[in-house]
């Protein structure tokens, strides 16, 4: 199978900077192909209507009210804290605390295992990060990845000074975790990687992942 970015890519610096992104592939017109894939149906949560305290005494209202306020101080026991993306496994956690509460399988970037080392390596980086900023309608819906952080940095300048880094190369950036921009791709995407460091799913599966995590949510990526 030839790669799959010159089906899918779109003009990431049109939406971040004038430079191009290293984290998403340019544009290229391709005929896609036409296999029909049912979408992932998004689940709505159920809200119970407020309690009418107006027939109550006052005790109970008040005995009620400060009852719901410690309820709601209490975590949500489904939040997501931590994005866990796994490179070997090509799987993409969404984590509770200790519990798995979603998986997906993901494609990464072209540059295979190892931390990213420099703009244009086509690799998917390594380390600590944090959910940033949303873009619609890029790749359907592009998450920020704050790549790099300081370690990024540090790998880079010690690259530099060995002279391992080509001539006009910056440590990078516009990492995210993205769709892929057409429902006809769902799945087909994954049986090889293909973004320029970025992490893929499908779209229907990015719009889960938009809606259960929230911006400043942990990531962390591993080989």
């Amino acid at each position: 199978m030839k790669h799959l970015f010159t089906l899918l890519a779109l003009p990431l610096a049109l939406v971040l900077m004038a430079t191009p992104s290293t984290g998403a592939p340019q544009a290229k017109k391709a005929k896609l192909p036409t296999t029909k894939i049912s979408q992932i149906q998004s689940k709505e949560a159920k809200r119970r209507p407020n309690a009418d305290h107006k027939s109550k005494p006052a005790s109970t209202r008040i005995r009620a009210s400060k009852t719901a306020e410690i309820h709601t101080d209490k975590p949500d026991a489904n939040k997501v804290t931590l994005v866990y993306i796994d490179k070997s496994d090509h799987k993409l956690e969404l984590r509770a605390g200790s519990r798995v509460i979603k998986t997906y399988k993901v494609a990464i970037g072209l540059g295979g295992m190892g931390p990213k080392q420099f703009e244009g390596d086509m690799t998917t980086p390594v380390g600590h990060y944090q959910v940033t900023t949303r873009f619609r309608p890029l790749f359907h819906q592009f998450i920020g990845v704050s790549y790099p952080n300081e370690e990024d940095r540090k790998r880079y300048a010690t690259l530099k000074r060995q002279g391992k880094v080509p001539d006009g190369r910056g440590v990078g950036f516009g990492i995210g975790i993205h769709g892929v921009g057409s429902r006809k791709l769902s799945g087909i995407h994954k049986q090889e990687d293909w973004t320029h460091g970025c992490i893929a799913m499908d779209d229907d599966e990015i719009d889960e992942f938009g809606s259960l995590v929230p911006e400043g949510t942990a990531i962390e990526i591993v080989d």
